[in-house]
């Protein structure tokens, strides 16, 4: 669909394929997460978490992808796909808790914001170390296809990892193991302050698939349903033909980097605007439901309401929850702990038991 959300051939039309209910659901999940960003960002600048990454601009990337697959099939994150899990159920009050780091974050409060992970949703846990997760999602897919559990693996990076070493390591070996995975790449315009321009001289990303032998496709990745259409087919094809496939989806990180980056020092203040105001995924969607008749502004009013106090209400209850146990530092790593390690457990608590004063040890759980 264009930029005012008219289907370019109508013939096209995805209402004949995907019920109203999904639409409304991507439009749902695509603005809760952008409500859920906002507050977070906020969060962060007021000193109450650590960090955050906003996915402002790529919404249409994860929710479109996500719909497209299966729940049993596994996915292999970077750092900006919460979408992809919001889509697939994972509840507010676990995405705030993780932020926070509380005694309510199924990683026990480890890993710094933003590296969620839940095995009940198959999707495995993010990794800070650029593009690893690439050639593990292809030993994953390896495994299914050993298994003919007609499942796939779908593994998301941005156009910055596919310049890492392990992103041609992935490809390669995909492609020789011919495993069922996808390789989603979000051409997202940086790789944190680097432009395209001089990251590659090559035709993006989906230009290198043919010489490792995948087949690969370019989509507009703010137009949801384009996305949905490539991925729904690159799984089909995964599965059937146990082969491997890549999208690059174009699309736009309206938001810095993260919160330890300041875009304006490397782009203009208009080109974000254009991109936010003229050809947003979020826009795009709206449109088109407001042009079946299927959203009104009454309703976009009430929806915008009740998701803000949705994810204010997770979260205000993950900053007044206490931090995990102080023995969670040394469990889940060995089944018995060596003398090493419980040495430095020991030292801990003994000096917690002499300076315990001096520590806010009321707001950790006991």
């Amino acid at each position: 669909m264009d930029r005012q959300g008219q289907i370019l051939n109508p013939q096209e039309d995805p209402h004949w394929k995907i019920p109203k209910e999904k639409v409304l659901k991507f439009y749902h999940t695509m603005t809760l997460l952008n409500t859920m960003d906002r507050i977070l960002y906020e969060s962060q600048r007021q000193g109450r978490i650590s960090f955050y990454m906003t996915n402002y601009g790529e919404e249409g990337t994860h929710v479109g992808s996500a719909a497209a697959m299966n729940d049993t099939d596994i996915v292999f994150g970077q750092y900006r796909e919460a979408g992809v899990l919001m889509y697939r159920g994972y509840p507010l009050n676990l995405f705030m808790s993780q932020c926070y780091g509380n005694a309510n974050d199924p990683g026990k409060g480890r890993q710094m914001p933003v590296h969620y992970g839940c095995k009940d949703l198959n999707f495995v846990t993010i990794s800070s170390p650029l593009a690893t997760q690439i050639p593990q999602a292809v030993g994953a897919a390896y495994t299914l296809k050993r298994e003919n559990a007609d499942r796939a693996v779908i593994c998301y990076f941005g156009e910055g990892a596919a310049s890492e070493g392990d992103a041609h390591a992935a490809f390669n070996f995909s492609a020789t193991l011919e495993c069922p995975i996808i390789f989603f790449c979000r051409n997202n315009g940086y790789a944190i302050s680097t432009p395209t321009s001089e990251q590659y001289r090559g035709d993006g990303i989906a230009a290198r698939g043919p010489g490792y032998g995948i087949m690969s496709i370019r989509v507009d990745g703010n137009d949801v349903f384009a996305v949905y259409n490539a991925t729904k087919e690159a799984r089909r094809r995964a599965v059937a033909e146990n082969q491997p496939f890549l999208i690059e989806a174009m699309t736009y990180r309206i938001g810095h980097h993260s919160t330890s980056d300041d875009s304006s020092a490397y782009r203009s203040v208009d080109e974000v605007n254009y991109w936010d105001k003229q050809d947003h995924p979020i826009s795009r969607l709206r449109h088109y439901m407001l042009h079946k008749g299927w959203w009104d502004e009454e309703q976009e009013k009430i929806w915008r309401k009740k998701s803000r106090k949705m994810v204010m209400e997770a979260f205000e209850e993950a900053e007044r929850a206490n931090k995990p146990k102080l023995e969670h530092m040394f469990t889940d790593v060995y089944s018995e702990m060596p003398p090493q390690l419980k040495k430095q457990q020991d030292s801990l608590m003994k000096h917690l038991k002499v300076y315990g004063e001096h520590y806010p040890l009321d707001n950790y759980e006991k």
